[in-house]
């Protein structure tokens, strides 16, 4: 009987190892959603930073005036946009 629990010991525990995922196939799946998801965090955050400041600077040329003002935050945002995206 020694023999036989040892025996199913060993079978399972090489079972355990073959079917287990090594942590190097593991870590590049992780690594790349991560990587999304920390580089779209960048690029809204780029896009609202620009919105805002064109927005600012269109109100500062045009003195006020809205269309101005939406103008600049429209440019502003796709500025950002680019720039973040081609930063990730």
């Amino acid at each position: 009987m020694r023999g036989l629990g040892a025996g199913l010991a060993m079978i399972g525990a090489a079972a355990m190892v073959s079917f287990s995922t090594p942590a190097a196939q593991a870590h590049p799946h992780h690594y790349y959603y991560a990587h999304r998801y920390r580089c779209h965090r960048h690029v809204v955050g780029g896009t609202v930073l620009g919105a805002v400041t064109g927005g600012v600077i269109g109100n500062v040329i045009t003195h006020g005036h809205g269309p101005g003002t939406l103008l600049g935050a429209g440019a502003g945002a796709y500025a950002g946009h680019e720039i973040a995206r081609h930063n990730c």
